[in-house]
Order: structure tokens, then C-alpha cells, then sequence
């Protein structure tokens, strides 16, 4: 009898053991999750290198020609805390007066109430509400664009062009651009040629070039 229990005593301890051994094996053995690159918080925020950045517009004229221009005063910020950009934070605003075509008359009749109504509405704003990986170093930047009184969503095609570390800190390169309608915004000064057709197309197409600094 004795023989029996000192049997049962060593078989259950030598199955106490193999069990904390087997649990504390796999609890060694396990991998660890691995963060992927959205879930790393980096907390950058970046402001725009108006030297090497252009805000440009281009309308077809005439219907068998294009006229462009750009903005000579305008400023953009960009913050994200995840590296694929997934949660940034983009604005960019710019200063309706200084809108160039090279043509001063063209620029006046741009900035009165037929098209900008530059002294009322002196700035044009975006907002973005998203920045959705596309894949390829490609996103859509949606947002609110505001020209004169009238604020509607628009979306943004971008190509990332990297970072390049320097010297002087980080820089980082974007493209994007968008085709919007300017009838939509109140520009709808109208004048038809002698085929029907627009003088000035509806839609215009716009291109921004970025080149930021890491903020320090």
C-alpha cells in the first residue's frame, strides 16, 4: 500500500513538472508582435521650402491652346506621427494677389469679381481630411479647398518623392495635383467663341511641387 502511494506521489509530481516546463517553453519560445511601419510613432512636422516649391494652374484657351499661372505668395505645413503618412496633416494656403500669369492685364481681370474678387476674398485655403496610401509611393490627399466664399472636397493624386537627409536636417518631396471646376467656385466669367466653345475652359487643372524641412 505504501509502495502504491509513494508510486502515485512520484507520478504526479513528474506531471506537475513537464507541465511548468512545457508552459514556461512556450512562453519563451513565442514570438513577439511586430509593429508594423503605420503603428511607429515619429511626431514630424515639416514646413514648405518656398525656394524649390510652385503652386501652378493651367486652363485650356481657345480650346486648341493652354494659358498658366502660379502664385508668388503662398505658404503649406505638413505634420504626421505614422511613417507611411497614413495620419498626416496637410494645409496650404495662398495669397490671391499675387497670382502671375505673365500678363498684367490678364492678372487684373483675374483678380476683380469676374474670376478671384481678389480684395474680398484675398486667400485661397486647403484643408486635407485624409492621406490614403495607394500603394507604389502614391496617395490620395483628400481635402477642402476654399476659393472665395464657396468650400468643396476635392482630391489630390500625390507621388512621394522620399527623404533625403542633409546637413542642414531632413527635406522630403511631394507631387500632387487635381482638376477642379471653376465654375463650382463662383469664377464663371463666360465668353463663347464663334464655334460656341469657352474662351476659357471650365475645368483647371492644378499642380503643386513641394519641398518641405523637417522642423526643428
Amino acid at each position: 500500500m505504501k509502495k502504491l502511494l509513494l508510486i502515485s506521489f512520484v507520478v504526479a509530481s513528474a506531471g506537475i513538472l513537464v507541465s511548468a516546463f512545457t508552459t514556461v517553453e512556450r512562453t519563451s519560445t513565442d514570438p513577439k508582435p511586430k509593429s508594423t511601419n503605420s503603428e511607429k510613432k515619429v511626431n514630424t512636422k515639416w514646413t514648405l521650402d518656398k525656394n524649390h516649391s510652385t503652386l501652378r494652374f493651367t486652363v485650356t484657351h481657345m480650346v486648341v491652346s493652354e494659358a498658366e499661372g502660379t502664385f508668388k505668395k503662398w505658404d503649406g505645413t505638413f505634420e504626421h506621427t505614422k511613417e507611411d503618412f497614413s495620419d498626416a496633416k496637410v494645409t496650404f494656403t495662398a495669397d490671391v494677389n499675387s497670382i502671375n500669369t505673365e500678363n498684367e492685364n490678364r492678372d487684373k481681370h483675374l483678380k476683380s469679381d469676374d474670376f478671384f474678387n481678389a480684395e474680398k476674398y484675398p486667400e485661397i485655403k486647403f484643408v486635407s481630411t485624409s492621406m490614403v496610401p495607394a500603394g507604389d509611393k502614391k496617395y490620395k490627399l483628400n481635402g477642402n479647398l476654399t476659393i472665395r466664399d464657396v468650400t468643396k472636397p476635392v482630391t489630390f493624386d500625390v507621388i512621394y518623392g522620399g527623404i533625403l537627409k542633409t546637413s542642414r536636417g531632413n527635406k522630403s518631396g511631394f507631387k500632387a495635383s487635381t482638376t477642379i471646376n471653376r465654375f463650382d467656385y463662383n469664377l464663371k466669367w463666360d465668353r463663347a467663341t464663334e464655334a460656341g466653345s469657352l474662351v476659357v475652359s471650365k475645368e483647371v487643372e492644378v499642380a503643386v511641387k513641394l519641398e518641405f524641412d523637417e522642423a526643428k
